[in-house]
Formats: structure tokens, C-alpha cells, sequence
């Protein structure tokens, strides 16, 4: 891994098994201990970077990325995507780190570290911070999601337009994403449309058409997971509920939960601050000895 500076956090660019490149950013490379963040679906590193800059200045290394067919990774030929791609990926980058990385995951992020940390690798995280994720989801709000995804082949006109897509998304927030904002989360066209970042090929491909079959593979990894685990929910979310969050806890019954009331799915961009100061407050519980040790249950 390359470290770059606390203040500029130029894009460093890391080559995966099969030799796609990731785009990778790393805030505060001299911070103990690492944070790796992993998106969700639809998502780009950018997602992380109030919480991932907050956290880089309490003395935090913080680590973000995009997945593939995101952002500015790399995308796979022929879009023929599958899940044990993803975990790769995320292996490759937690083994980087000279000391075993601290995982927050959103939604897929959060499903990746559970199948790596449960099934594939239990020695790649210290701990594990499931961000609005549990290995049994809500269908609607899945699908929800797929349709803002789905919605506009054809991109925009202008960043206004997308504007105005994602505020019909999101209407709890009042602040509208400016041109800035908006520039890394699209792509311009030879047609001069905007599109936005991840590849089209992702929504057709088995990676969603098979992803429910996934479901007790994910329950059964969880289940063999002795890290430490903090999920975090969002009081408002679609995606995750009490029932799925509950059965979460019983497949691991050593994880702490914590509620944001206000977050909705989206709930690092909905409550940045409690959302950081909770994983300030679980990360300082951790040893201080970075050796991953299981927990004893």
C-alpha cells in the first residue's frame, strides 16, 4: 500500500488478483489504528469521506476505495461480476496493511467483511463495523435502491438534472448536491450525457440476480464470526429491520448494536457526526495490542 499525505490524499492505484486496478486513497498513512472502509452497492469511496476525514484527524489511518465497476476502479470485461470477485478484493487490500485493519462496511461492504471474516479469512480484521447490513435484508428496500440505479440508461442532461434525481431519492435531506459534488459521481459520454459512475453491467449481471441465494452462506459465516462487531443500523432504514437485526444477534451474540433514530439507510450521510463518534467510542473498547484476538464466546 502507498501511504500518501494527511492533507492531500492523491488516488493510488492497487492491482487485484486478476489484475483490475482499484482505486484506492489512504487519510492520516501514520494513524493507528486502520480503518478500511468498504461501500455499498452503487457507492464510491467518496461516500466515506466525512467520516473517513473525521476520523483520519482523532489519529485514525483511514483507508477508502472503490470496488470495482465503481468510481475509478477498474471494470470487468464482458461485466461477468460475481461476489467472490468483491471479497478479493477486500482481502487483497485488509492483507496491505501491516496490522490487521479495523472493517467498516455499508451494505455490500459490510456483507463482504462478513463472508471474509466468517467463511473465506478469520484473520483478516481486527474488528468489524456493519454499517446498515445484516446477512438477511428487507427486499423492498433492496429494490428500492436497484430502481434509483436502473432509473435514466440514458444519464443527463446537466448536473441539475441529476440533482433533482437524487433529491427525489433522498428527500429527507435538505441540502441539494452542488456541481462539485455531483462531478465524481458521474461520468461524461461521447453524447455528451451524464452518466453515472458504476458500470451498467452490474445491475444485470448474477451478482444481483443471485445475490438472495446468498443469504444462508452469509447467515452461516456470521454465525463463525469471533471478532469483535459493532452493527450499526439506521432508525429510518428500509433495508434493515427489527426482525433481521434481532436474528442478526443471535447468530452473534457477542456483536454490540446501536440504533442512529434519524439515519435512513444511508446512515454515515445522514449522521456523520454520531455515526463517527460511535465508531470512535467502539474502537477505543479495542486492545490497544493490534493481534486480533477472538473473542471468547
Amino acid at each position: 500500500m502507498v501511504s500518501t499525505s494527511p492533507i492531500e490524499t492523491p488516488v493510488t492505484r492497487v492491482a487485484s488478483v486478476d489484475g483490475l486496478e482499484l482505486a484506492v486513497e489512504v487519510r492520516h498513512p501514520s494513524g493507528s489504528p486502520t480503518l478500511l472502509f468498504a461501500h455499498g452497492f452503487g457507492q464510491t469511496r467518496g461516500a466515506w469521506r466525512g467520516a473517513s476525514t473525521a476520523l483520519a484527524e482523532q489519529g485514525y489511518r483511514c483507508v477508502t476505495f472503490d470496488a470495482r465497476g465503481h468510481g475509478e476502479s477498474g471494470r470487468v470485461a464482458g461485466g461477468d461480476y460475481h461476489m467472490e470477485q468483491f471479497v478479493g478484493d477486500l482481502r487483497l487490500l485488509a492483507h496491505a496493511e501491516l496490522r490487521k485493519p479495523i472493517l467498516v462496511g455499508a451494505s455490500m461492504g459490510g456483507l463482504l467483511g462478513l463472508m471474509l471474516a466468517g467463511e473465506i479469512d478469520p484473520h483478516s480484521f481486527r474488528a468489524l463495523v456493519m454499517v446498515d447490513i445484516t446477512p438477511r435484508w428487507e427486499t423492498a428496500g433492496v429494490e428500492r435502491i436497484l430502481a434509483f440505479m436502473q432509473a435514466h440508461p440514458d444519464g443527463f442532461a446537466s448536473y441539475a438534472e441529476a440533482a433533482e434525481e437524487i433529491a427525489r431519492y433522498l428527500p429527507h435531506r435538505a441540502e441539494r448536491k452542488s456541481e462539485d459534488q455531483l462531478r465524481p459521481l458521474l461520468r461524461e459520454g461521447s453524447d455528451g450525457r451524464l452518466r453515472w459512475h458504476w458500470d451498467p453491467a452490474l445491475l444485470g449481471g448474477q451478482l444481483i440476480q443471485e445475490s438472495e441465494r446468498y443469504q444462508p452462506r452469509l447467515m452461516a459465516a456470521a454465525a463463525k464470526v469471533r471478532v469483535p462487531v459493532l452493527l450499526l443500523s439506521g432508525g429510518r432504514s428500509d433495508v434493515v429491520s427489527r426482525e433481521t437485526v434481532d436474528e442478526f444477534l443471535q447468530l452473534v451474540p457477542h456483536a454490540e448494536h446501536v440504533e442512529l433514530p434519524r439515519a435512513t439507510h444511508m446512515v454515515a450521510g445522514d449522521a456523520n457526526d454520531v455515526f463517527t463518534r460511535e465508531i470512535a467510542r467502539f474502537v477505543g473498547k479495542l486492545s490497544n495490542v493490534d493481534r486480533g484476538d477472538a473473542v471468547a464466546v
